[in-house]
Parts: C-alpha cells; sequence; structure tokens
C-alpha cells in the first residue's frame, strides 16, 4: 500500500475509533491488510500531524491535529497563565462555580471562560472581583471547580 493510502486510513481510523496507542494503531492497520513497522507508523502520524489528546475521563487519545484543536491549547494555556495571576480562589455551591480575581480581574476572566468551548458551562456572570460558572449539575459544577483548581498556584 502507498504511503498516501496508509495515511489516508490512518485518518479513517483515528476518525472512526478511538485510538490510545500506536500499537492500538497498528493492529487496526493490520485488520485492513496493511503491515507496517512502529517506526512507520511514528513518521506517518508526524506527517498527519497526530497528537496524543486528554478526553474527558483523563486517558489519552490520539487525534487528528487541527485548527480547533489548536485554539482550544491556546485557550486553555491563556486561561491557565490568567488563573495563575488573577484568581485568588475558587468555591462550588452546588450547580455554580464562583471565582474570586483580584480587584477588577472578573471581567476579563469570565470573557475568555465564555470565548472557551467548555461543555459543563451554561454561562457566567461577572462582578468586580467575582465571577459565576452556573452549570446544569453539581457533577459539571466540580469539574469547572477541578479545573480551576488545577490551574492555581
Amino acid at each position: 500500500m502507498k504511503k498516501e493510502q496508509r495515511h489516508q486510513l490512518i485518518v479513517d481510523i483515528l476518525t472512526n475509533h478511538v485510538i490510545r496507542t500506536q500499537e492500538e494503531l497498528l493492529q487496526y492497520l493490520k485488520e485492513h491488510g496493511v503491515t507496517a513497522t512502529q517506526a512507520t507508523i511514528s513518521r506517518d502520524l508526524n506527517d498527519l500531524k497526530v497528537i496524543k489528546a486528554t478526553m474527558e475521563n483523563g486517558e489519552k487519545q490520539l487525534k487528528l491535529f487541527t485548527v480547533d484543536e489548536m485554539k482550544t491549547q491556546e485557550d486553555n494555556l491563556h486561561l491557565h497563565q490568567l488563573v495563575e495571576e488573577m484568581v485568588t480562589k475558587v468555591d462550588r455551591v452546588q450547580f455554580m462555580t464562583i471565582i474570586h480575581t483580584q480587584p477588577d480581574s472578573a471581567q476579563m476572566v469570565s470573557a475568555l471562560v465564555d470565548d472557551m468551548d467548555i461543555p459543563e458551562k451554561v454561562a457566567s456572570l461577572a462582578g468586580f472581583d467575582t465571577v459565576v460558572i452556573i452549570s446544569r449539575s453539581e457533577a459539571e459544577a466540580q469539574k469547572i471547580e477541578a479545573m480551576f483548581k488545577e490551574y492555581m498556584v
């Protein structure tokens, strides 16, 4: 099989299946009649700009790197920096996460949270030094709380 055909098959496999390791990918390729070495697959993944992304449950998954993925990574980095610099405390009350910030910083944190794709967030409200993030459930609010606390120094 030619390199271009193998690349297309890899894209199809990564798009339609959750692949956690190169060994899993090699197994899928073998099922499709492709015999390749680990080194070949590593080069293919590099050529295709495949990254190892963290899923919601914390497990790693091989994914095609896209502009959306890059934006998500940039947003996460920016949020991490803002939290380190501006967030003083994180509380949670049932389905709401309360983010305490330095004076006059809440709106900047809230604007970034609103711009990010955070599925657990329904809405955010910002005051002078407090952001309230509203979730549908307590479990979703716990995820947001954990995310912010992870970013705190």
